[in-house]
Formats: C-alpha cells, structure tokens, sequence
C-alpha cells in the first residue's frame, strides 16, 4: 500500500471540518459521516498492509529524522480505524439548533482528525501538536451542553487540561535539549546515552502527567466525573471511550521505544494501582449513574496503566486487550446513562420501562467484571497470567489489587442492575421513578448501545481466532529495534553525528 495514504486519515477530517459551513445545508449533515466511511476503509486497508511490515511515511520528502514522520504499525492502523468507527457511532446527527450542530460536528471532525494524528505522529513534535488541536476540541465539545453546571465543569477541566499540556511541553522540551531530536525512532536510538538518567526519567514523569490527563491517570483525573457528568452522553463516551485510549497509546509507545527502564515501568504500575483504587471505590460510593461510570473508567484505564508497565509483549498484549476492551464498554455504557442521569434510586424498575436497555447494561457490567467468555474475562485473564509471571513483589502486589478492586467493581455494577430488576419506588421516590425521560432510551441510544454490545459478542464468539493477531501486534509494538531500523536509513551514521 502506498504510504501517501497515511496523511489522508488526518488531513480529511481537518479539511471537511472546516469546509462544513461551506457545504449546502441539505447535503451537510452527511458530510462528516461520509469523511470517517473514508477514513475508515482506510484504516482498515492500513492495517491488513501493516501486519506484515509497518508503513512510514516522510512528508514532505525530507529524510528521517528530520520533518514529519507518519509511522504506522498494525497497532497504529487498528486505532486509526477505532477513531472513525467510534466516531462515526458516536455522531451528533440532530436535536440542536442548526448552528449549534454544525459547530459540534466541526468540532467532532477536528477530535477524529486530532485522535489520528497521535496515533500516527513518529515524533513528538506533532504528538504535541495534535494533543494540544484534541484538547481544544474537547473543551469545545465538553461545554456543548451550554448548562451552568457543564460549563464550571469544563473550565475546570481546561484549567487542570492546560497544566497538563505545560507539563509536557516541559518534558518535551528536556528531551530537545538533551539529544537534539524528537523524532521516536532516533530518540530511541540515541537514549541510552543521553536519557536515561534522572534528568530523562524526570523528563518521561512530565510527560506521563501531562498526556496523563486525557488518559486519566491518577493525580490528574479529578476533572472526569464532573465532565462526564455533566456533558453530553456522546462527548463522555467519546472522551472516556477514544480520547484517553490514545494519550495511553503515547505513553506506551514512549515506553517501548525512549524509556525501557524499571524506573518509568514502576511508577506507571504504582500510579496505575492508586488509580485502580481510587476509581473503583469512588465508583462504589457514587449515587449518581454517571459520575459512577466516570470513576470506573478511571479505574479500569489504571488497569491499562498496570498492563503496560508490564516488560515484553505480554504487558503490550494485555494492554491492548484492556484498552480494546474498555472502548467497546464504556462509550456504550454513557448511551445508556443519557436519560438514566441523576441519582441511582431513579433506575428502579427500570427494567420494565426499558427492557432492552437494562439487558445491555447488565450484559457491558458482565463483561466489565470478568465473566467468561466475554471479552472482559480474557482481558483480565492477560493482565493477570502477565503480573504473575514477573519476579518483582511489586507485580505481585498489583495483582492483588487488580483481584480486589474487581470484587468491588462486581458489588457495585450488580448493585446498579438489582436497583434495575427491582420493584419500582413507592412514595416520594415513585415521582422520580415514573416520570417522562428520566427512565426511558431514546432510539439512537439504543441503537449505538446495540452496534457495541454485537461487537462484544462478536468477540467473545471469536476470542481464539483474536489471539493470534493479537499477539502478532504486540510483537511487533515492542520491538524497537524494528521500529528504528523501518525509520532511520542509516542508525550508525545518525549516532554517530549526533555524539
């Protein structure tokens, strides 16, 4: 496949973003749906030409590592593929003034074309770059709502969000002034020498923080549950479901390539298990469906965080399968959340108001849990077979706590669902209980909930066939060596330059 391809998947959204206004009203609803359509067959197309050899890219012509390099492994192409496809489910068709929707479908189209782009950038430049492009959109998209309580939320989550982009910046620029480069590939040639000492690993801490605020890494994630509580259903799932995948995705890659070291690997195991346990027990003391969904996702990303501070492709592979896992779930889990808002006691007896909203939640907290055979089940099954199999106490430990916090996610989750197949309220709470939407899915709720939970049977259906490919991408992510030598034409005459 000609590699020219890979700048379509972020140059299409971005230029459609900004055209839209431009596009007759009739056709103009259409147009960000047909773009992602694209951005997907191409997505796709990359991934089965990416499974035998990564693709790359050097726009512009200039030679590596100079310019902008596009780098495009089977992971890459996978996650590419995810950001249209979420996004495309995940779509504002309607129920807004005209003006209002074109600005959120604008908005949404610059999210994809930003969420391709870190997942495509082979240097940390451009990392920067569309990480700054998806916080602006996502601040746009989070005060969508236009509610008081929204948009005190979301200037509280663009004053942590800007923090967390200076924090970067910091370590970015520490990594500049120690090698030169901020192309991957010759960093990752050249770190030995030039990073990995207490100034790089400060420079890594910086840069987990600050990417850590999309991903919702502990210390930095106070601003989930009241964004995601107050937003849009489809803007939380899109946050807690796409956008936190990949400033994961960074910092793994980060991992592999700049910092292979016990010391960056420890503090994302201790951070990720303080996340585990903050989340999973917030979530289990929330009475509202939404904040409880938020403080959940901050828990199971920490179980990511867990996975891939594990060494080899084992951690990649459980990593990958947890945060696969997590963007089915938890997207779909805020659709059903978006007339079920507000306190929990106003889901009882839900389940006979909507029937088939209750089964697909009951089916996601399943998952969730670990119930085999659904996908959730093997997820965690990686993570565990993996932190088992490490020397370290510090493992041990991470997987007793992974153990604990699943007893806590099951007593909260089944708790939800009782109150659901429960009798309804009587007295005061029956108000709340009866009333107009608070208790009822709207049809696209429904419908995008269902399109998640057929892509989680389907791959509970095909787990042994899933695992080979599985493992053939996490190979080839943690092989750095392969990533080196698939960038930079000639390793020995750049180091030595450089030195």
């Amino acid at each position: 496949m000609n590699p020219s391809f890979i700048a379509l998947v972020v140059a299409l959204p971005l230029l459609a973003a900004f055209l839209l206004p431009l596009v007759p009203k009739v056709l103009r609803r259409l147009v960000g749906p047909l773009v992602l359509l694209v951005v997907a067959a191409l997505g796709m197309a990359l991934w089965q030409a990416s499974l035998s050899e990564p693709l790359v890219l050097a726009v512009g012509g200039f030679r590596p590592p100079l310019g902008i390099v596009f780098y495009v492994d089977s992971v890459a192409a996978l996650f590419v593929l995810a950001v249209a496809l979420v996004t495309l489910l995940l779509w504002p068709w309607g129920g807004d003034a005209s003006e209002n929707l074109d600005r959120k479908q604008s908005l949404t189209l610059v999210l994809a074309a930003a969420c391709a782009g870190l997942t495509v950038s082979g240097d940390l430049f451009n990392v920067y770059v569309f990480y700054e492009l998806a916080a602006v959109t996502s601040y746009g998209l989070a005060a969508g709502s236009r509610t008081a309580a929204a948009q005190v939320a979301t200037f509280r989550y663009v004053i942590l969000g800007s923090l967390g982009s200076l924090l970067a910046l910091i370590g970015i620029t520490l990594i500049y002034f120690r090698s030169g480069t901020l192309n991957l590939a010759h960093l990752a040639d050249l770190a030995p020498q030039t990073l990995h000492d207490p100034l790089g690993l400060a420079a890594f801490f910086l840069i987990l923080l600050g990417l850590g605020v999309k991903a919702e890494l502990f210390l930095v994630n106070t601003w989930a549950p009241e964004v995601y509580a107050t937003a849009e259903a489809r803007v939380s799932a899109l946050l807690a479901g796409l956008v936190s995948k990949l400033a994961l995705l960074v910092v793994a890659r980060l991992l592999v390539l700049v910092f292979p070291l016990p010391e960056a690997r420890e503090a994302l195991l201790v951070l990720g298990m303080l996340g585990m346990i903050s989340g999973e027990f917030a979530a289990y003391r929330a009475r509202d469906i939404k904040r409880m969904l938020a403080w959940s996702s901050i828990g199971q990303l920490g179980a990511a965080f867990i996975a891939f501070a594990i060494p080899g492709p084992a951690g990649v592979a459980a990593g990958l399968a947890i945060a696969l896992h997590h963007l089915v779930v938890k997207p779909a889990l805020f659709l059903l959340a978006e007339r079920w808002g507000g306190s929990l006691a106003r889901l009882a007896g839900a389940a006979r108001r909507s029937p088939l909203g209750a089964a697909l939640f009951a089916l996601f907290a399943l998952s969730l849990i670990g119930v085999p055979p659904l996908p959730g089940f093997w997820a965690k099954y990686l993570l565990l077979s993996g932190l088992a199999a490490q020397p370290d106490n510090l493992y041990l430990l991470a997987g007793l706590v992974v153990l604990v916090t699943t007893v806590v996610e099951a007593v909260y989750l089944f708790r939800v669902v009782g109150v659901m197949y429960g009798r309804e309220a009587k007295g005061e709470d029956a108000g709340l209980t009866n009333t107009g939407s608070a208790n009822t899915q709207p049809a696209s709720a429904l419908a995008g909930s269902g399109v998640f939970a057929a892509l989680l049977l389907a791959a509970a259906l095909a787990a042994p066939l899933l695992a080979a490919p599985l493992g053939r991408m996490a190979t080839q992510m943690s092989d750095g060596a392969a990533y080196v030598a698939r960038v930079l034409p000639s390793t020995a005459t750049l180091s030595g330059a450089a030195q």
